[in-house]
Order: structure tokens, then sequence, then C-alpha cells
């Protein structure tokens, strides 16, 4: 029997398979190019994204208990299919570079400094394969967790923030222009697509087909809603030109809250809520490559699959975060390419395709899993 999650499982993932790499490394990216504006940034990429979701919903209603890939093979042969899991894997190895970034500039350069990179590759590649070894509904149950754990975080910060706010650091608003600011969403909108593509490949997974809309624009709403108060705080308490001037702007925005004055050492109470967020990333980036690789070589289980994709994964990961520069010029650059690419143009060339040529296929129902 396939294994399915609830809806409420759904949002979770989605809520946690964005925030971690958004608060932490994407808001110093929008900072250094708008300023004052990065809030307006964010809010105009979670605009853009639940416009590509609820496509990337309509595409895969047509044939709801087939994920994309399945219907990217059956729509434009085997071959064709093979090269989009390639194209899948990829976007997720890519993501996984990102997702590495956030966790470990997070934990060495704020806590652990002496401490070799590769073990915090190691941990990162070890919780995440054994989690998604038992399947993704013990990964979603985790992020049901991981939302009350935002809640917690995000309460604390704004707690210890109201005081020292200024609201007039954020005026005035477009300062730098409306399509500079259009531009710098791009940043966050690559988060986003992590979201998309991941929802591409679980979908059949979520029970109850009806409410896919509801929930996925549901989760991006409370996702947006979670993550955007971190950049109008930061400028309010920071200012956006001290924002900028950090890789880890959140960890900044956590040591000058004054929760110290309820709790002590308050960041390492933001590191223990805000582990579950990038845990659930790092398990559904592997979760959906190995799912890729699953699809390119018709295999019955992911699972077989698990330890080489980590492995691979493990080394690409520690490439990236070993040099700081390199890594920041690849989250900024290249990865945001390949994700606005991946989750723009497929989900657009498969509804495309299955508006002419879906009608005309007769293929039998794959299953996951």
């Amino acid at each position: 029997m396939k294994v399915q999650i609830t809806n409420g499982m759904y949002m979770a993932l989605i809520i946690n398979m964005v925030y971690a790499k958004s608060i932490g490394l994407t808001q110093g990216s929008i900072s250094r190019e708008v300023g004052s504006d990065n809030w307006i940034s964010t809010l105009f990429a979670s605009m853009f994204a639940m416009m590509l979701i609820y496509l990337t919903v309509i595409v895969s209603r047509r044939l709801p208990q087939k994920d994309l890939l399945s219907q990217g093979k059956g729509l434009i042969g085997n071959i064709l299919g093979r090269i989009l899991g390639i194209i899948f894997f990829i976007f997720f190895l890519g993501a996984f570079g990102s997702v590495m970034t956030t966790f470990v500039y997070h934990l060495k350069d704020y806590f652990l400094p002496e401490a070799p990179t590769w073990i915090f590759i190691l941990v990162a590649v070890m919780v995440g394969s054994y989690g998604i070894f038992f399947g993704i509904e013990v990964v979603a149950r985790m992020a049901l967790i991981g939302v009350f754990s935002i809640l917690l975080l995000n309460t604390l910060l704004l707690l210890g923030s109201l005081g020292r706010f200024d609201i007039n650091e954020l005026l005035p608003v477009f300062q730098s222009g409306f399509w500079p600011v259009i531009r710098s969403s791009r940043h966050h909108l690559a988060d986003w697509s992590m979201v998309i593509v991941m929802a591409g490949l679980i979908l059949p997974l979520v029970r109850e087909k009806e409410k896919w809309g509801k929930s996925s624009l549901a989760g991006i709403g409370f996702g947006t809603i979670f993550i955007i108060m971190w950049p109008i705080l930061e400028t309010g308490v920071l200012s956006a030109e001290v924002t900028g001037q950090y890789l880890i702007s959140c960890m900044q925005m956590a040591r000058s809250a004054q929760i110290g004055l309820y709790i002590h050492r308050y960041e390492m109470i933001m590191i223990a809520f805000f582990s579950i967020s990038i845990l659930t990333q790092i398990m559904m980036t592997l979760f959906c490559a190995s799912v890729s690789v699953q699809r390119i070589f018709n295999l019955k289980d992911y699972r077989k699959v698990i330890i080489p994709v980590s492995l691979l994964f493990g080394l690409y990961g520690y490439w990236v975060v070993k040099d700081h520069h390199r890594a920041m010029s690849i989250t900024e650059n290249q990865w945001v390419f390949l994700a606005l690419a991946v989750s723009i143009v497929i989900p657009i060339l498969l509804y495309i395709l299955g508006f002419f040529f879906g009608k005309k296929k007769k293929e039998p129902i794959l299953t996951d899993q």
C-alpha cells in the first residue's frame, strides 16, 4: 500500500522546506541589493511562488497518482523522461549545496569555529539518510514539530526586538526602484523553488487531492508570514546596511534581540528551534533526489539508492562550503539560475505537453515507492 501523508503534514513540509535557508542566507543577499526594500522583495517572491505552485498542482491533478517525473515520462517517452529525472537530480544537488551552506555556517561560524567542516557534513548526511530510510511520513511528522518550533522562535524574536525597533529604517519604500526590487526577489524565489519542485514529486502522496491547491497556497502563505517578519525586524533593529554585511544575518539578529532578559544564551535556543527546519530541508532534498534516481532507473524502491546519493551529495556539500566565497557565489548566482529555470520551465512545459498530448496517452498508472 502506498504511503500517504495528510494535507497538514504537506503544509508543514512546505513551511520547513523554505524557512531555514530564507532567514539564514537569503535576507542578507537581498539586503545587499535593495537595502530596506528587502521585505518587499520577499513578499513579491512569495506571490510568484504561489502562482508557480498552483500551476504545479494543476499539472499534478491530471494524473493524481503520478508525480511530475512519471507524467513527463508518459508524455515525452522513456529517454526524455530519464533526462527530466537527471534534471531533477541536479536540481536537488544544487539545493543541497545551498542548504549545507546554511547549516554549516550557522554552526561552524558562530559556535564551533575550530571543528573541521567534514564533521558537519557527515552528521547532516547520516541523519538525513537515516530519516528518509523510514519514509516521508516520518519526515512529515517531524515537520509538524518544526512548525511549532518556528512559532516559538519567531515569538521570542518578536518579544526581544520590539523595544529596539525603529520603523523609520523601513522608509521610504521602493527607495531602490520597482524593477530592482522585483529582480532581487529571485533570491527568495529560488528558496521557494525547492518547495515547488518538491511538491511536484510528493503531491501524489498527499491524501485529499481536492485540497491540494488550498493546502499549497496556505503553506506558502503561512511560510511567508513566518519569514517576512525577519527582514522587517532586521531592518528596523539592525538597519539594512548592517543586515547586508553578514552572511548569516539571522544570527546577528538573534544576538541583537534582548531575549537575554528572559532566556540566557538565546542564540543557543534559536539553533535548537531552528534545527528541525534545517534537518527537514536536508532530508527532503535527499529524499527527492533518491526518488529522481529511482525514476531514472525504473527501480521499485528509492531506498536502494539512498547511500550512493547521500555520498555524492556529501562530497558536493563539502566542496561547496569549504570556501566561503565559493559557497556564496554559487548560492547567489549558479544556484539561483538553476532553481528558477527548473521550477518555472518544467511545470509550464509539462502543462503545455499535457494540454496537447495528454489525452492521447493511455499509460498505466505507476505507483510511488
